[in-house]
């Protein structure tokens, strides 16, 4: 391995950040196709180009916690290992010839530019790191130019509190990128990363393309045409107001109760939490926009393999889930009953569908659209093209959800609390839940694209819609019908299918 190359010197610049380099020496170079997790980002990229920062993503590592301290020189050591280690981050993008699409390069060495900024304390170092991160996530990347690995580290006197890592999406997805956080926290701290990854990019793109991974796309994209035959062309056919400026908007969500309720349901039920939240999801967008299918393109990890679970390369891509809420209403006598107890005396087979009733449809919906989701994106979009001509409009869901957390937290053991009790825990819980419109954009390649993250014992949900078929109360009466939703299920009382459509209408109420 090559010695870092570390401009000097640094103890000369104290209060000023310094640029240096880090030279790195991999195994091999050589190039190949996209992958086709990389040919989904690269698409999406373009679409939304020049505003495709949206797509980066952005860590920061604190180094000042715990273990021994980290010096400058052993932590530039270890972002050299780190890049030798996984060939995407020494990997760049080949621009289209005449004669394909584009292709990636892998580069055997070179040399990474690292930011040093120094701060006084550990508290200014904290925002130091918070603020390096807002800039270098800020501006797009030179694909064919530049690396796909920004860093940049955080001193107080002679040791690094932070390392600050973004990343290029056509390198390294949501999952990727905890992996690029676990092994340079363990190159640093003791050296090593343990056993290299068992495939590369490289080797992924060239199965992809050669026979046996072409049947397997070829597979996929039938349980697409499938789907959007069953689905409508759109979720959301026709613009509703004049869009704002910049057009699209994000609100957000963060509550504590829906998360409670989210773990609650998806336990009575037998299903996910995410399930429960994109069933929910698909089903307001199908009662807001008047259908009695929903399509909702979820974005899947591709993770499944032994062999894929430590690569670092973007696996992800678009799986088409579809759900037929009219089949719930034609068959309510062959639910999964009331999990929480019998409603008063009522006979089921005379009840409504209500939206729990969605849920064992849901889920067998999901995992095929998680067995589907491993495809050529270029045939991908030959199928909408083919579409296209038949229908004589586009058809795509524009409807995407996104679930960013790489684990959910279990249920606690225990004993569930009766119906009443977590009804009045979770009204408490309630107003607690906060509301925003944090970011606006120019550009984004869909019209309702949420996310799921957490913060603290809370779900953060996030909603980016244009607001042409979402306007900013649209965004807020969704989120807020969605918490509303799925509390009332868990409280005991699962909304009917048909009352969907007025609980979006009502469910902002006098909410902050």
């Amino acid at each position: 391995m090559a010695e870092p190359a570390v401009a000097e010197p640094i103890a000369t610049l104290a209060g000023e950040a310094i640029s240096t380099e880090v030279s790195f020496r991999g195994e091999r170079s050589g190039t190949a196709p996209l992958t086709w997790g990389q040919r989904a980002i690269w698409h999406a990229i373009r679409r939304t180009a020049p505003n495709d920062h949206y797509f980066n993503i952005g860590r920061v590592l604190p180094l000042a916690d715990r273990g021994r301290p980290a010096t400058v020189a052993a932590t530039l050591d270890a972002l050299a290992r780190l890049v030798e280690r996984h060939e995407a981050l020494r990997t760049r993008l080949v621009p289209a010839a005449a004669d394909g699409g584009p292709s990636q390069w892998l580069a055997d060495t070179g040399s990474l530019p690292v930011t040093i900024a120094p701060a006084t304390g550990l508290p200014e170092a904290a925002a130091e790191a918070e603020t390096l991160l807002d800039g270098l996530s800020g501006t797009r990347f030179d694909y064919p130019a530049e690396w796909p690995l920004r860093a940049a580290l955080v001193t107080v006197g002679d040791r690094v509190t932070h390392a600050v890592l973004v990343l290029c999406h056509l390198a390294a997805d949501g999952h990727a990128a905890e992996v690029l956080v676990r092994d340079l926290r363990l190159l640093v701290r003791r050296g090593s990363a343990g056993r290299p990854p068992a495939t590369t990019p490289l080797d992924l793109a060239r199965g992809q393309h050669a026979e046996a991974g072409r049947r397997r796309g070829a597979a996929a994209l039938a349980h697409w045409e499938a789907g959007f035959r069953a689905a409508p062309p759109t979720m959301f056919p026709e613009p509703c107001a004049e869009p704002r400026s910049p057009r699209f908007w994000t609100g957000r969500i963060v509550s504590s109760a829906l998360a409670r309720a989210v773990a609650a349901v998806a336990a009575a039920h037998r299903v996910s939490g995410s399930t429960v939240l994109l069933t929910a999801s698909a089903a307001l967008v199908a009662a807001g926009e008047g259908h009695r299918t929903a399509a909702v393109m979820p974005i899947v990890g591709n993770r499944d393999a032994e062999a894929l679970r430590d690569l670092v390369s973007t696996l992800s891509q678009d799986g088409l889930f579809v759900l037929d809420l009219a089949a719930a209403e034609r068959n309510t006598e062959d639910r999964d009953g009331d999990r929480y107890g019998d409603r008063d005396g009522e006979e089921k087979g005379n009840e409504a569908a209500r939206f729990t009733d969605l849920l064992p449809a849901a889920h067998r919906a999901a995992l095929r659209a998680y067995r589907a989701a491993v495809y050529d994106p270029v045939e991908w979009d030959a199928l909408g093209e083919r579409l296209r001509a038949e229908y004589g409009r586009e058809v795509r869901p524009y409807c995407c959800f996104n679930d960013m957390r790489l684990v959910e937290r279990p249920v606690p053991e225990g004993p569930r609390p009766t119906a009443r009790v977590l009804a009045e825990e979770l009204a408490e819980a309630r107003r607690r839940t906060a509301f925003g419109f944090p970011a606006t954009q120019d550009r984004v390649a869909c019209r309702y694209c949420l996310h799921i993250t957490e913060e603290g014992d809370a779900l953060a949900v996030s909603l980016t819609a244009d607001t042409a078929y979402l306007p900013p109360e649209a965004i807020r009466a969704h989120l807020y019908a969605m918490e509303e939703l799925i509390v009332t299920s868990a409280a005991g009382s699962p909304p009917p299918i048909t009352d969907l459509r007025a609980l979006l209408e009502s469910a902002e109420g006098d909410r902050p």
